[in-house]
């Protein structure tokens, strides 16, 4: 099982979503107004509340095959708009 996790702005989750919809992810959870810094950018109060900084969190756990389709999937929107995405092993307890 692998757990991806991705860092993208709010003003993209929709188009993420539908990638990770079109993918056919078990399901996922998503948790917004992330906030941090990044290598280029701090994110400061100010850009919360007008949301120019916000950030969500996506969490997907799924089998390889689905990474596939999901890294195919979200891979322009990435490249585009920028965001994070790592892949990691992960084991039910």
């Amino acid at each position: 099982m692998k757990r991806l996790d991705l860092i993208v702005s709010e003003r993209e989750l929709d188009t993420i979503i539908e990638a990770l919809e079109k993918a056919e992810v078990p399901g996922y959870t998503v948790l917004k107004h992330a906030t941090g810094r990044g290598p280029q950018t701090i994110v400061s109060e100010d850009m919360e509340f007008t949301g120019l900084g916000a950030n969500a969190h996506v969490i997907i756990f799924c089998e390889q095959e689905i990474l596939e389709k999901v890294k195919e999937n979200i891979g322009p929107t990435l490249s585009y708009y920028g965001g994070v995405a790592y892949v990691s092993e992960a084991t039910e307890l």
